[in-house]
């Protein structure tokens, strides 16, 4: 059995960007489901992992990591997965398009905050889709626009999948739950295109570990 732990929800962009990372540096590992739908990251065995009561947190090297950007960090200096370029100007690039999506669009779209602007509309039009179609295909063509200054060859940035890449797949997977139109956006689905045919991204899809 691995020694490499995840705690996970399938749905969770968070988890998903972290399956994507262990897949691509080729680390096996136990899953293991933390049903935010249930309410089981409040309990108190999973906030004795992480107090935040938030997932992922993984498990690795005698370990325990919270906060996924941070997890990637650590995978890509320790596993050297070159998720980022080498020079500085270039790394804050990439790092600030990563984090169009992953510091700004994800939170707001996080599931708790979405449920409770449901409950404070009190149930009011397309709830929670309208929120969350607000907030993502701004945060998308605004990446988009972004793309631009780069090499689509084919992933994000170049040749290789990087950290661009493990943050936007997981948020196109909930712009296309929550049917955000995604017109406008080739350089985006192209690089969608691409990382779909990598066995690394394919094998993280919330698909192939939703329950039942």
């Amino acid at each position: 059995m691995s020694d490499v732990v995840l705690y996970d929800y399938w749905r969770s962009s968070a988890s998903y960007r972290l399956r994507i990372a262990l897949n691509l540096a080729g680390i096996d590992y136990r899953a293991v489901t933390v049903d935010l739908v249930k309410g089981a990251q409040r309990e108190p065995d999973h906030l004795a992992r992480n107090p935040q009561g938030l997932v992922p947190v993984l498990e690795i090297d005698g370990l325990r990591l919270t906060q996924s950007l941070a997890i990637l960090d650590y995978l890509d200096h320790t596993r050297n997965l070159n998720l980022l370029p080498q020079t500085a100007a270039e790394r804050a690039a990439v790092q600030a398009l990563a984090h169009s999506i992953a510091v700004d669009v994800h939170p707001v779209c996080n599931l708790s905050v979405a449920r409770h602007a449901t409950v404070l509309s009190d149930g009011k039009g397309d709830m929670p889709g309208d929120w969350m179609r607000h907030f993502i295909r701004p945060g998308l063509l605004a990446f988009e626009a972004l793309l631009g200054r780069f090499d689509q060859a084919p992933y994000s940035v170049g040749a290789s999948p990087g950290l661009a890449d493990i943050c936007l797949i997981p948020q196109m997977y909930n712009a296309r739950r929550w049917q955000v139109d995604l017109s406008e956006m080739p350089r985006i689905l192209s690089v969608e295109a691409a990382c779909a045919d990598h066995p690394a991204f394919a094998a993280a899809h919330p698909q192939s570990h939703a329950p039942g």
